[in-house]
């Protein structure tokens, strides 16, 4: 089995990416807002221990299904210890199963991002995000109030690669994370 996270930044293209790679790999995705949204559309908010609990039992039984493997989406706030320790308890959960971790990063201005904030695949698959006033309000906060960008050396897992994926497509990443890992 195999997991691989992508982590970065709000609209940096983790999802797309994602989406891409699937394709390309065959393992199965799980973008953050798989949860995010049906919990603000049951209870009219975010509302974290539920998107979590939720989250958890996907993965608990994922774990168990004889999968090749997840594609896990994540947008990780480095400077919240909390997050640290999320990631570690995910990726123990998995490597109890024998998995490889896999750890790819995306990096992109927040200019671009906002740019990307707009895109139609991101609209489709995320409902909360279609007021673009209040979503890149968030994405503004976002980078304001945490670090979203790892420093070297922080990222725990051997098996990792950072990319700039500004000027890339998303098949173009997802080919580049195939062929780096050997997916």
């Amino acid at each position: 089995m195999k997991l691989v996270l992508i982590i970065g930044s709000g609209a940096v293209g983790k999802m797309t990416v994602g989406q891409e790679l699937m394709k390309r790999t065959g393992l199965r995705l799980f973008h953050n807002h798989m949860m995010i949204e049906p919990v603000i559309e049951i209870f009219g908010e975010y509302r974290g221990s539920v998107v979590t609990g939720l989250r958890r039992v996907i993965l608990e039984e994922f774990v168990q299904g004889g999968y090749a493997g997840m594609i896990f989406t994540y947008m990780w706030a480095f400077d919240m210890p909390s997050e640290r320790e999320y990631i570690m308890d995910l990726a123990r959960m998995f490597e109890e199963k024998g998995a490889e971790i896999y750890c790819v990063e995306l990096v992109a201005s927040q200019e671009i991002r906002l740019q990307r904030n707009r895109t139609e695949n991101r609209l489709n698959n995320k409902a909360s995000k279609r007021n673009l006033e209040f979503s890149s309000s968030l994405i503004r906060s976002e980078d304001a109030n945490h670090r979203l960008v790892s420093r070297e050396g922080e990222i725990p897992f051997a098996n990792y690669l950072r990319i700039d994926n500004s000027r890339l497509s998303p098949d173009a990443v997802a080919e580049l994370i195939q062929e780096h890992f050997d997916l």
